[in-house]
């Protein structure tokens, strides 16, 4: 017999009070949160704002288990390719909570240099004006953490290490007070300061750069936004 993992709740669960309008709904009332989820089952570029250095980089979908976009620059060093959802949607704001996530893998953990996070739409997006991104350190396999407003910076550095052609998955979670936490393959492994949150809309940011003479790539997961529209706890 196969083992159960999970726990049936015929009733349903909900996240409303008992006595609010959808406190009967079976289900999570999808209202109450922001959300943006791209498996990469499918892509299309004209949801994308894709900035490129050399316009024979591509983006395309890829054979493998889960939903995969590749990413491949072309083959000088600094060659840029940047997705940046079209139209930013999501704000830090006092009280609201946010949760981020991404899954990926680089080709190389050393001479790819990549950012994945919030961030303001920028063409330059190395040169981080508003955002809270994850960062790999130029020319190493260290990963940094940074969150920005008007181009000041908090940044906890070498919060982990990147094996390349090796799945990784980065989260973080603002607690809407003052906590900025975030997560290295589900373990949370710190918190930075809140005192550099930016104040402007922010959209799901996947950049990757050549960090010498070569055509790199960088596959794509997964990229998951959620933010709170209503304090807690649910209207």
């Amino acid at each position: 017999m196969l083992p159960i993992w999970n726990t049936n709740t015929y009733n349903g669960v909900t996240n409303a009070r008992q006595e609010s309008i959808f406190g009967a709904l079976a289900m999570p009332v999808p209202p109450y949160f922001h959300t943006f989820f791209d498996d990469f089952d499918t892509y299309t570029a004209g949801d994308w704002t894709v900035t490129e250095t050399d316009a024979a980089a591509t983006q395309a979908l890829t054979a493998g288990d889960g939903g995969l976009l590749l990413i491949t620059n072309t083959a000088d060093d600094d060659d840029l390719v940047s997705l940046q959802k079209v139209a930013p949607s999501f704000t830090f704001v006092a009280g609201k909570r946010v949760f981020f996530e991404a899954r990926f893998l680089v080709s190389d953990a050393t001479q790819t240099d990549f950012m994945v996070g919030l961030q303001a739409t920028n063409a330059t997006p190395f040169t981080v004006v508003d955002g809270v991104v994850f960062v790999s350190a130029d020319g190493a396999a260290t990963l940094n953490f940074q969150s920005t407003n008007t181009s000041v910076s908090t940044t906890a550095t070498a919060i982990t290490t990147v094996a390349a052609a090796t799945m990784i998955t980065l989260s973080f979670y603002y607690d809407g007070i003052s906590t900025l936490a975030y997560a290295v393959n589900g373990t949370v492994t710190g918190t930075s300061a809140t005192t550099t949150l930016p104040a402007v809309a922010l959209t799901p940011t996947i950049s990757m750069m050549a960090g010498e003479a070569g055509a790199e790539t960088m596959t794509l997961d997964y990229i998951f936004v959620a933010k709170e529209r209503q304090s807690w706890p649910m209207q």
